[in-house]
């Protein structure tokens, strides 16, 4: 199974001078559980993710105030990223080198989905699913 059959295709983003608060105030309206943090200049390797636990643990623990901290500022990079037509283990092999729980699908330069540790479940349910009928 192919990274492009079971990504999520819609990325939410936010901009890098956006404040933490912004992205506190889009992650809990949509509950989302992270962000693609993009860069003025739009150069793929600019780009950063932000997650909940980048929110919790390098700002709201330490007191910070949401409203005076940059995403840039707490964004995690290089974003991982693997090609449209990775497969299911490719991609669960890469977030467990990287201990990540997320990687980013690209064609080419431009990121068109993303698939999470539940993604990635899903679609090994899906492949066991689609060899019992195929038996």
């Amino acid at each position: 199974m192919k990274a492009e059959e079971f990504m999520t295709p819609k990325v939410e983003s936010i901009d890098a001078d956006s404040t933490v608060y912004d992205a506190i105030e889009r992650m809990v309206n949509k509950r989302l559980r992270s962000l693609l943090v993009t860069p003025r200049n739009r150069n793929r390797d600019d780009y950063g993710v932000i997650t909940a636990r980048d929110v919790v643990f390098r700002v709201l623990s330490k007191g910070l105030d949401p409203a005076d901290v940059k995403t840039s500022q707490i964004s995690s990079k290089p974003l991982r990223c693997v090609e449209k037509d990775a497969d299911l283990v490719n991609v669960a092999a890469l977030m467990e080198k990287h201990n990540i729980a997320r990687v980013f699908v690209c064609d080419g330069e431009k990121i068109v989905g993303l698939v999470s540790l539940l993604d990635v479940m899903a679609a090994a349910l899906i492949e066991k699913a689609r060899k019992g009928y195929a038996a």
